[in-house]
Formats: structure tokens, C-alpha cells, sequence
């Protein structure tokens, strides 16, 4: 059931380079409300961190997976109805989360999906 439910398009993608996996991993957030999802994730991994270094207890750490994939996989499973690219690519996904944070704060995001959305969508990668 829950193959018919989710894109597993990645599955059949090999990326070997952070700037060809970003690309398609753009195009897997265009619902904006998965990227809202994901933007409190990540500012709630900065938050625990910060307050790790302040107040270093070790139990602190665990609640960064937790937060950082909880609020990212309900965004994927709830409203963009796709597979976390986490599955297959856990470290370009990871770096990717902080690249789309970046390019959200400083207002370049829909820029970059729009152009994602042209590569990919013309490309295989």
C-alpha cells in the first residue's frame, strides 16, 4: 500500500555530487507547507544545539534527531505524499535540509525550486 502512495523515483536515480542530489531534492519540497515543516525542524536542531553548548547534558543530543526527522517526515508523509530522500541519501539529504534553510532565509528559495524544477524536469541526472 504504501508503495502506491509515495514517488519512489529516487530509488531509481543515482546522485554523485550535493549539487545534482539538491536539485532533485528541491523538487521534492515544492509543497510549501513540507518546507515549512521542515524549516521549524531545523531551526528547532539549531535551537537544541545552542542549547547543548550552553548547558552540555548529554540526553540533549538525541532530541535533534527526533525533532530534525519528525517535523521533516511529517511534512513528506502528511502533505508533499512522497518518501523522505533520507531513506536512500541520508547525508546529502542532511546537508541539502541546511542548504534549502539557507536559501529560505535569505529569500532565494523559490528562485531555486523554479530552476530545480527546469533542470530536473528536462535532465536525467
Amino acid at each position: 500500500m504504501i508503495k502506491f502512495i509515495f514517488n519512489t523515483s529516487i530509488m531509481e536515480r543515482k546522485y554523485h555530487t550535493l549539487k545534482d542530489f539538491y536539485l532533485y531534492y528541491l523538487t521534492e519540497h515544492s509543497d510549501p507547507t513540507c518546507r515549512l515543516f521542515h524549516y521549524v525542524g531545523t531551526t528547532l536542531i539549531i535551537g537544541i544545539f545552542i542549547w547543548f553548548i550552553i548547558d552540555p547534558i548529554w540526553w540533549k543530543i538525541l532530541l535533534i534527531p527526533v525533532v530534525g526527522y519528525g517535523f521533516a517526515w511529517i511534512g513528506h508523509f502528511v502533505f508533499e505524499k512522497n518518501k523522505p530522500a533520507t531513506f536512500q541519501y541520508p547525508f546529502y539529504s542532511f546537508a541539502s535540509d541546511f542548504i534549502m534553510y539557507f536559501h529560505f532565509l535569505t529569500g532565494q528559495i523559490d528562485k531555486k525550486l523554479a530552476e530545480a524544477k527546469k533542470v530536473v524536469g528536462t535532465t536525467t541526472v
